[in-house]
């Protein structure tokens, strides 16, 4: 079959490698019609994800058709059209039972290697993301090994198209639950969203979904910030204006009542602080760039939460704790807990919602792939999201 691997740092490709086979017997094998390219993606290619290995196969948004399911699968059948997870969970343990799927202690069969890395804890594997998240191939590939195939993939027994619920896979319910983790008062709290990508575009609309009576997304890209104002939102380019001047004149003095940070560990910026983490970074001293967290603490308002969507990859300094503390902030972070969201998401779409095709600004096959990687992460092109065919 065609996959998308990992062949260093800076460098994907399109190679032809072993289809995958049934390993144990609650595997199943899903034929991949829709695929995507994810930011968290791009941590990858840029190589500031450790345990990455030359021929790993990526990707981690996909859903397609049961071909295959081993003796002990009971809720799928050859034929059934699903949405798969990015996350891999078990469903016995006490997180999965607790509905803390990312914190599977079941699915990760390399957890010591993310242990030695985060101090003594590991979540759950993760779908073509590194060694230390179990290793598994991706699903930016023709077919795909699944574990826990009772568990993880959800029928879609509808006829909504592939585009409008490939996200429910990781994006939708990871900029939901950044939304849902800040607690909105409805028609009265006011929401910013740091990173105009799919996951802050994601992020802003839950928000109002959740009844934000304000939402301000931040960016600095002309064309995702022209996405988030047509969706109603107020945007701030933050090489145009001065970041926290202008969330405190949105706010009346106070600042907003909840901040989502859909960046992560890549975030640009400018001043001091940017400048060193970006040395740090290329120096392989840090794993994080933080300006988009500092921003996040320093401008929430007194009593506020700070919802972390975007991936952190180790130790970080430079930290504003003190104004954190001073104003005392809730902390809300972490992998999505994906199957928990998915059947009431899902619910959403089919209502008319929201159609999360929105994002979409690019369509291609599996051999666009390593170019779009590349434009993706350049933001050419007005390139926003990318949904890849496999068979195209």
């Amino acid at each position: 079959m065609k996959a998308i691997v990992w062949q260093g740092t800076n460098k994907v490709g399109v190679e032809t490698v072993p289809d995958p086979t049934l390993l144990l017997p609650t595997d199943a094998i899903v034929k991949i019609t829709s695929t995507a390219i994810c930011g968290s993606d791009l941590h990858l290619l840029d190589g500031v994800i450790p345990s990455m290995e030359k021929g790993d196969i990526l990707g981690h948004e996909f859903m397609g058709e049961v071909v295959e399911v081993g003796r002990d699968v009971r809720r799928l059948k050859v034929g059934d059209r699903v949405v798969v997870p990015f996350n891999i969970s078990c469903g016995v343990c006490d997180p999965c039972r607790r509905g803390l799927f990312s914190a599977c202690d079941n699915s990760n069969p390399n957890h010591r290697m993310a242990e030695a890395l985060y101090g003594g804890v590991s979540g759950g594997g993760l779908f073509g993301y590194s060694h230390m998240y179990g290793g598994y191939a991706g699903g930016q590939a023709q077919y795909v090994r699944v574990p826990f195939a009772d568990v993880g993939p959800h029928k879609i027994e509808s006829d909504l198209r592939d585009e409008q619920v490939l996200f429910l896979t990781d994006i939708f319910p990871t900029g939901y639950q950044a939304a849902e983790n800040c607690g909105i008062v409805p028609g009265r709290d006011v929401v910013a969203v740091f990173g105009a990508g799919p996951v802050g575009q994601f992020a802003a609309r839950s928000a109002q979904m959740l009844g934000a009576a304000h939402v301000i997304v931040i960016d600095r890209v002309p064309e995702r910030l022209a996405m988030a104002e047509a969706a109603g939102c107020q945007v701030i380019n933050y090489e145009q204006e001065d970041v926290l001047v202008a969330l405190r004149e949105s706010t009346g003095g106070r600042g907003p009542d909840h901040v989502i940070d859909a960046v992560g560990m890549e975030a640009h910026g400018h001043g001091p602080g940017a400048l060193v983490d970006s040395a740090k970074q290329r120096l392989k001293l840090s794993f994080d760039r933080i300006t988009a967290l500092r921003w996040a603490l320093l401008s929430c308002a007194k009593g506020g939460t700070v919802s972390l969507p975007g991936v952190y990859g180790g130790l970080i300094d430079k930290v504003p704790m003190g104004a954190a503390f001073a104003k005392g902030l809730t902390f809300r972070m972490g992998q999505t807990h994906t199957h928990r969201h998915i059947a009431p998401l899902l619910s959403r779409i089919e209502a008319g919602e929201i159609d999360p095709s929105f994002v979409i600004t690019h369509r291609a096959s599996l051999d666009d792939a390593p170019d779009l990687y590349k434009t993706f992460r350049d933001k050419q092109g007005g390139c926003i999201k990318v949904v890849l065919n496999p068979w195209a």
